[in-house]
């Protein structure tokens, strides 16, 4: 299970909370955070379904593919494949989506730096995603 987080250090069982993650979702993403500091969020998410091209304006992402395999596209470049043991970075502002789901299940350790709040995300094309839509958090 790991060990209770502290003021100063924790420990967690991530293999024990993708295990946690439902087999379905109606968001296109569903999170389980670890820490939520204001200098970084880590947490563990399911890609369900692909995004549509949006950016986040808080903070950098460090995704590290724990399982699965995606196509992930930043900007107008070509979309490349990505799957399990790759780490992907992209600074905050840098516009990215998954076009397409490859093998599933789709599973990304992520920390962001500064911290990311659930409902920073802005979309593209105006009409293509929420919030509210995009991502729910576990309990």
């Amino acid at each position: 299970m790991g060990q209770p987080p502290s003021r100063d250090h924790a420990i967690f069982d991530v293999a024990e909370s993708v295990r946690g993650l439902p087999e379905t979702s109606d968001t296109l993403v569903v999170d389980h955070r670890f820490t939520d500091e204001e200098a970084a969020s880590a947490r563990v998410f399911r890609v369900y379904r692909p995004t549509p091209p949006h950016s986040h304006t808080s903070c950098d992402e460090y995704l590290y593919a724990l399982s699965g395999r995606c196509l992930m596209q930043f900007g107008d470049a070509p979309a490349v494949e990505v799957g399990p043991g790759q780490l992907v970075f992209f600074k905050r502002g840098v516009v990215h989506s998954v076009p397409a789901l490859l093998e599933e299940p789709v599973v990304f350790l992520s920390v962001d730096t500064p911290r990311r709040g659930p409902r920073d995300i802005r979309f593209v094309e105006p009409g293509t995603g929420t919030p509210d839509g995009f991502m729910r958090q576990t309990e």
